[in-house]
Parts: structure tokens; C-alpha cells; sequence
């Protein structure tokens, strides 16, 4: 079985079917531990985010975490980008 791995939201948007609660609670993994590159955190709350609101328990929990390490504009940033990102998909 063949393993596609999604480095950026662009990539995100191209896949045949919507994005798993899974593949986007990863995404948060991969941008918090910097597997791709630098850490992120603005861009794992972002993912963390959405794979919590669909559904994905263990996203809420990381999310709550690593919020206290963010500032509020921070926090604000991913939530835009959430907002953003779930608009176009």
C-alpha cells in the first residue's frame, strides 16, 4: 500500500477526497515536533484545531497544550488561518 504524505496546505487541497480527522490531527504532530522543518506552532494549533472539530479528541487535548505556550496573537493567527483554510476546503 502506497503512502501519500501531505507537507502543505496546498497539497492538502488536491486530495480526492476531505481530509480525515487522522491526516489533520498528524499534520499538528509533524508542524509541533518540526518533522517538515522548523517547529510550528501556529500551524499545529491550526491543524489541531480542525481535526477537533472533526472530531478527533486527542487533537483538543494537544491544541489546549501547546496554547499555553502561544501568545494571544499567536493563538488569534491560527484560528484565522483555521477559519481560512476550512473556507477554502
Amino acid at each position: 500500500m502506497a503512502r501519500f504524505e501531505i507537507y502543505s496546505a496546498d497539497m492538502a487541497g488536491m486530495a480526492e477526497q476531505p481530509m480525515s480527522a487522522d491526516i489533520l490531527y498528524q499534520m499538528g504532530l509533524d508542524s509541533a515536533c518540526g518533522r517538515h522543518g522548523e517547529t510550528d506552532l501556529v500551524s499545529a494549533h491550526k491543524w489541531f484545531n480542525i481535526a477537533a472539530m472533526k472530531g478527533n479528541a486527542d487533537a483538543a487535548r494537544y491544541r489546549k497544550e501547546i496554547s499555553a505556550e502561544m501568545s494571544a496573537a499567536e493563538i488569534a493567527e491560527a484560528q484565522r488561518s483555521a477559519r481560512e483554510w476550512l473556507t477554502l476546503h
